[in-house]
């Protein structure tokens, strides 16, 4: 079971892609298409298992959907996962791919993503023109977390971010602009990666220090902010965490489901990444499907998303995540033909 619940629903579709020649084995899941076409990036990622890659193909892809949904685009979830190895012909394995994502006709859209190169997304674009690629993309996801983290700050009873500690673990391209983002702001900024390099490398450009891997989560600070792989947040580490926000721009950030409460019984803000890691989606689609010239406006609202959904939450006495995920669920159902569900 997935953070977000996604493992006991039935997706859309869920296509194995297989090539011999290249070593090419990857799992394309189209989870729910009723807003509009499935958008999710493509995942390189080396699995022990296909039932793992399938897995977490499925579970990515569900997540995209209820993204979607809470950010107000027209646009379902999927995802698409290929099993990296050493035997991998990339060249090659990124062209089959491409040609299949170009043969669902817009179904599915798709971007770069954890493991994925820009080389790799190069090759696909020449087979299919559902590729978003750009720099901003990483940047728009920079800008999405920083309105969560400051209307999480608000809700913490801080004025804003302005010299707050905040540890960004990961140095890959999303926790890069998400750190310049934060330090843009006037956090105060420890970073860590499994590249030290990188790390050294940011925190030099950023004036911050670097945090060895082995202290990222347990480092005191006000501001958490996971922006590498998903599922390091289990219940052990959430009870142990030192953070009084936890803000994100990785995906699935929560091991499961009940983590959220052991975040919400002691007390810690918790923005869901759902919407803390949106902003790269909202820009894609916002400007391939909805036409916007400028989707800026879209990523900013983010805030006021995780203000609601904070709010609700208190009120409630129940988890940020699952009012996160009912608030995108009411949306889908509204939008079903014949509903006669309201937002």
């Amino acid at each position: 079971m997935d953070a977000v619940g996604g493992m006991t629903r039935v997706p859309e579709q869920l296509v194995e892609i297989v090539d011999a020649p290249s070593g090419l084995r990857a799992f394309l899941v189209i989870d729910d298409t009723t807003l509009g076409p499935a958008a999710g990036g493509v995942r390189t990622r080396s699995y022990e298992t296909e039932t793992a890659a399938r897995d977490d193909a499925r579970a990515l892809a569900r997540a995209m959907t209820l993204k979607c949904a809470l950010a107000n685009l027209t646009a379902g979830g999927g995802k698409c996962v290929v099993m990296d190895h050493p035997g991998l012909d990339r060249a090659r394995a990124f062209a089959v791919l491409g040609q299949r994502v170009e043969s669902l006709a817009g179904q599915f859209r798709t971007a770069g993503d954890l493991g994925t190169t820009d080389a790799d997304l190069s090759v696909m674009a020449r087979h299919t023109g559902y590729v978003h690629r750009g720099v901003g993309l990483a940047d728009a996801v920079g800008r999405g977390l920083l309105r969560c983290a400051q209307a999480a700050a608000v809700a913490a009873g801080w004025s804003g971010l302005g010299g707050r500690h905040v540890v960004v673990q990961g140095a890959g391209s999303i926790g890069a602009a998400a750190a310049r983002a934060l330090a843009g702001a006037g956090a105060r900024l420890s970073i860590s990666d499994l590249d030290q390099a990188r790390a050294a490398e940011l925190a030099t450009a950023l004036g911050a220090e670097v945090v060895p891997v082995s202290r990222a989560l347990s480092t005191p600070c006000d501001v958490l902010a996971p922006c590498a792989v998903g599922g390091i947040i289990t219940a052990e580490v959430a009870r142990e965490l030192q953070a009084r926000i936890l803000c994100g721009a990785a995906n699935n950030i929560l091991a499961d489901a009940q983590v959220a409460e052991v975040l919400r019984a002691r007390g810690i803000v918790h923005v869901p990444d759902l919407i803390a890691s949106a902003g790269a989606v909202i820009d894609g689609i916002g400007r391939s499907v909805m036409g916007l010239a400028d989707p800026t406006p879209l990523i900013d609202a983010l805030g006021d998303t995780t203000r609601s959904v904070l709010a609700e939450a208190a009120a409630r006495g129940t988890t940020t995540e699952a009012i996160a995920v009912a608030l995108a669920e009411r949306r889908i159902a509204a939008a079903r033909p014949g509903s006669a569900a309201t937002l």
